[in-house]
C-alpha cells in the first residue's frame, strides 16, 4: 500500500526550516511507497511504527536531497525489509559463523529492592562493573557473573546505578515509564524535541547537480560508534557519499560491530591527543561536508569537534551529533546504550515477562530488536539529507538526537491494536513471514553474509557499494 493510506506514524522531525525531514523546496513531501504488514513482532510498544516511519524520513530525505540535485529518485520501503534490517547483526555471517551478542556479564541482575542491567560488551566497561561492586574477575564467565549476581542482590538498584556510573562503567536501575518522566532527566529529555535542529543562517554553496545517488560527491567524517551513529553513515555511504570513519587507538571498536555497520565506509585510527594527528583531522574537516559524531556531549570538545566549535569555523558544514541521554538535564554526559535506555525510560518494564523463579514472579525484558539505535541512525541520516538540501539556503548547522528521546517517541505512539503476520512471536526469525534477503561479499575477513539497506531505489534494491575494510587501515585522506 501507498505511505498516504498505510497507518504508519508521522514522527515529528524538524528540518532546516522547521519543516518535516524530506520536505522538498516547493513544500512538498516526496511520495515515499511502503508495503508490507503493519505488524510484525508483537508486544506493547509499537515498534514497527518507529521503525518504519524512522526508514520512510530517511528515504523522504534522500529524495528531496536527489531533487534538489536535478534528479528524480523514487523510493520504495517495505516493511519486513526494515523489520531485518533493525536486526542486521543477527543476520550477519562472516565466514560462515553467528556473530557474538552481548557479552555473558551484560545482563539484568535482581537488586535488594528492583532490577539493575549492566553493559560490559568492552573491556573498559566490564572492568569499572567489577570495580564498583569489588568484584574480582579473573575466573570463567560464569564464574564472574554469579559473584556480580551476588553483589548487586545486596545493594539497592539505584546504588548499583550510581555505583557502577562513578566508576565510568554503564548501568540503569529499572524504572516504569511513569517513573522516568517523574525524574528530573526523564522531564528534560520528554521537554525536548525528537531532533534537535539548529542551522547557521550562512547560505552556502549548492552541492553540485548529479543525478546519481543523492550523496555523491559528499564527504562525510564519521566519529561514531556501536550502532546507531554507524547507522546512518553507513546508509549515507550506499546513497553515494565519501565515508572516512575515525577510532582511538586504545579501545578499538568490537570486531563484529565493524563487520555490521562498516559497509560503505573506509576505516582509520586517529590519536587526537596526538598534535600531528590532530592538524591532519583538522585538514578532513575542512574539505568535509558533514561531521556525524557518537560520543558522549562535551566529550570532543576539548579537541575543538563539537557542533558549536565545528560551525564557528565553518559555518556550511553539517554536524550531526547522537549520545545515549540527551545534552541537557543531569545525565547528559552519562554514558549509555540502547539496552540500558530501554531500562532506564521503562520499556523494560512495558515488556516484562512472568517467572517463577525471579522476585515477584516476573523479570524485565527488551524489545525485539534494538530499535533505539536503529531509528536514530536512520533519522539522523535522513536530517543530514534535509539539512544537505536545504544548505543554499540556510547554511550549515547541527542536529541533535538521544536514544533517551527516541524512547520517549516510542513510549507516546498508540499502543498497537493489531497481532503480527501469522500471529508470529517477537523471536520469529522471519517477521512478516519472509525470510530476509540477505547478500554475500567477500572481505579481508572472509565472506560476510549480510543484509542490504531496506530501500528499493528506481525499482533495484539498494547495496553497499564496498565491504567493511580492515580495521584502521585507510590513511587520513579523503579519496
Amino acid at each position: 500500500m501507498d505511505d498516504d493510506a498505510a497507518p504508519w506514524p508521522t514522527l515529528g522531525v524538524p528540518g532546516a526550516a522547521g519543516v518535516p525531514v524530506g520536505t522538498s523546496a516547493a513544500g512538498h513531501l516526496p511520495r515515499v511507497a511502503v508495503v508490507g504488514p503493519r505488524r510484525l513482532w508483537g508486544g506493547p510498544l509499537d515498534v514497527e511504527g518507529l521503525a518504519v516511519s524512522s526508514v520512510r524520513e530517511a528515504a523522504r530525505a534522500a529524495a528531496t536531497l536527489a531533487a534538489r540535485r536535478g534528479a528524480h529518485l523514487p523510493v520504495l520501503v517495505d516493511s519486513r525489509d526494515v523489520a531485518a534490517a533493525f536486526d542486521s547483526f543477527r543476520h550477519l555471517r562472516v565466514a560462515g559463523r553467528a556473530p557474538q551478542g552481548f557479552a555473558p556479564l551484560s545482563s539484568f541482575y535482581p537488586a535488594a529492592d528492583g532490577w539493575v542491567r549492566v553493559h560490559a560488551n568492552y573491556p573498559h566497561h566490564r572492568q569499572a562493573v567489577l570495580t564498583a561492586l569489588a568484584v574480582a574477575g579473573g575466573d570463567d564467565d560464569a564464574t564472574v557473573r554469579a559473584r556480580v549476581a551476588t553483589a548487586v542482590a545486596a545493594v539497592p538498584a539505584h546504588a548499583v546505578e550510581t555505583r557502577v556510573r562513578a566508576a565510568a562503567g554503564v548501568a540503569a536501575a529499572l524504572r516504569t515509564p511513569a517513573q522516568w518522566r517523574a525524574h528530573e532527566h526523564g522531564r528534560s529529555v520528554a521537554a525536548r524535541p525528537l531532533v534537535d535542529v539548529r542551522v547557521t543562517g550562512t547560505p552556502s554553496g549548492a552541492g553540485a547537480p548529479s543525478d546519481d545517488l543523492p550523496m555523491t560527491g559528499l564527504r562525510i567524517l564519521d566519529l561514531t560508534r556501536v550502532i546507531a551513529g554507524p547507522t546512518a553513515t553507513r546508509l549515507l555511504g550506499a546513497l553515494g557519499a565519501d565515508v572516512l570513519r575515525l577510532d582511538p587507538p586504545g579501545r578499538p571498536e568490537l570486531l563484529d560491530q565493524h563487520l555490521d555497520t562498516g559497509f560503505a565506509k573506509r576505516s582509520a585510527v586517529a590519536d587526537l591527543a596526538d598534535r600531528a594527528t590532530r592538524a591532519r583531522v583538522d585538514e578532513l574537516v575542512a574539505a568535509a561536508d558533514v561531521v556525524v559524531s557518537g560520543y558522549r556531549p562535551g566529550a570532543l570538545a576539548a579537541f575543538g569537534l563539537d557542533g558549536g566549535s565545528l560551525l564557528a569555523r565553518r559555518p556550511g558544514l553539517v554536524v550531526a551529533e547522537l549520545s545515549a541521554w540527551g545534552a541537557a538535564g543531569p545525565w547528559g554526559r552519562e554514558r549509555g546504550f540502547d539496552s540500558i535506555v530501554q531500562v532506564a525510560t521503562g520499556i523494560g518494564h512495558r515488556y516484562r515477562r512472568a517467572d517463577d523463579a525471579a522476585p515477584d514472579g516476573w523479570r524485565p525484558g527488551a524489545l525485539p530488536v534494538q530499535a533505539l539505535d536503529h531509528a536514530a541512525g536512520y533519522l539522523l541520516a535522513a536530517t543530514v539529507m534535509r539539512l544537505l538540501a536545504g544548505r543554499a539556503d540556510a547554511g550549515g548547522g547541527v542536529a541533535r538526537i538521544s536514544l533517551a528521546r527516541v524512547a520517549e517517541e516510542l513510549l507516546r505512539l498508540p499502543a498497537p491494536d493489531r497481532q503480527p503476520t501469522g500471529g508470529t512471536p517477537a523471536s520469529d526469525a522471519a517477521p512478516g513471514g519472509r525470510a530476509p534477503a540477505t547478500r554475500r561479499r567477500e572481505s579481508a575477513y572472509g565472506t560476510l553474509e549480510y543484509l542490504p539497506p531496506p530501500l528499493v531505489i528506481r525499482d533495484d534494491r539498494l547495496d553497499y557499494p564496498t565491504p567493511p575494510q580492515q580495521y584502521g587501515s585507510a590513511e587520513l585522506a579523503w579519496t
